[in-house]
């Protein structure tokens, strides 16, 4: 037994010598498939693995000595061409606050394709714990980047329509419903619009399709643009748009009810040599405490169409 112990030690001292000289460690961190690389305080690169040679196509010779802003690593933000060096860079971050950074980005490979990457940055100690530069791990996250495209893709569909980009009458149910279930004493108030664009049948006919198209693209922008940020517009079907309006009384819905019909009015569209003065009809009403969302959207639509039985171009609200 003691033999064997002595022959298990002396099995690991080449192991342990070998550990303990720099070139054990480089060669560790080329087996890596992540890139890594090392930069001082002045952000020039010391060290450039084979991982990094692969991600990006630029060999440790082309690297070392370069600049942060140099080729690779003159990282963009995701999905956008603005480089990270205008005033978010992750290696100056680490730097400053002496602490681990992580970052979602782009680099631009040899062959000038971008190639999404997860960056990992963190501050490099010498024996007296002084930071001395950066230590940067980086990733392909094109897989995980594709994933997340993908599944944006499908929530646009769910939510969105197509026509007007605002958000869809399935989005609109689902806020409403999740508003009116909510029977907290601390539930903000809040109001709907149905809007309805008036003589919408006749501009198809007169116009075309796509002039009624445009005509609900442009009024889908003006009702949009007339609402704050916290409210939420969109269309609700046909010619119809809803919004779901966060107010204190009623005479603030009013006031944003009265809004949208005087921005409408603006509107003018042209096709086969005849032009219409665009309108819309608005019903608004606040929700109450009884209310269910059949309720509240029966009521606002009731006063839609009052409105358009009183002359069109008006707001009604009960």
């Amino acid at each position: 037994m003691q033999i064997q112990a002595d022959e298990a030690n002396g099995a690991k001292e080449p192991l342990q010598a070998a550990a303990a000289t720099p070139e054990f460690y480089k060669k560790l961190l080329d087996q890596m498939s992540d890139g890594v690389y090392v930069m001082d305080r002045r952000q020039r690169v010391s060290y450039w693995s084979r991982g990094a040679e692969r991600l990006t196509g630029y060999s440790a010779q082309e690297m070392t000595g370069s600049l942060c802003t140099d080729r690779a690593l003159c990282h963009a933000e995701p999905e956008r061409a603005s480089t990270l060096c205008l005033g978010q860079c992750p290696l100056q971050a680490c730097l400053r606050e002496n602490a681990r950074v992580e970052t979602d980005a782009f680099l631009q490979n040899k062959m000038g394709r971008r190639v999404p990457i997860k960056l990992r940055t963190h501050p490099l100690r010498n024996a007296t714990d002084e930071v001395i530069g950066v230590v940067g791990i980086f990733s392909d996250a094109s897989g995980e980047h594709e994933m997340r495209r993908r599944l944006e893709a499908m929530r646009r569909m769910a939510f969105l329509d197509h026509l007007t980009e605002l958000p869809n009458r399935r989005f609109l149910e689902m806020t409403l419903q999740a508003l009116i279930q909510d029977a907290t004493a601390e539930r903000e108030p809040f109001g709907v619009l149905m809007i309805d664009l008036d003589d919408f049948k006749e501009i198809n006919d007169v116009c075309g399709h796509s002039h009624g198209d445009r005509a609900l693209q442009e009024l889908g922008r003006i009702l949009a643009g007339a609402l704050r940020p916290s409210d939420t517009m969109g269309r609700w079907g046909g010619d119809e748009f809803l919004a779901i309006v966060y107010c204190l009384d009623e005479t603030s819905l009013r006031q944003m009810a009265e809004r949208c019909v005087a921005l409408a009015e603006d509107m003018l569209l042209a096709g086969n040599n005849r032009a219409f003065s665009l309108s819309i009809s608005v019903g608004a009403t606040l929700a109450r405490t009884d209310d269910t969302m059949q309720s509240l959207l029966e009521r606002a639509d009731r006063l839609m169409y009052r409105s358009k039985s009183e002359g069109r171009g008006r707001a009604t609200m009960k």
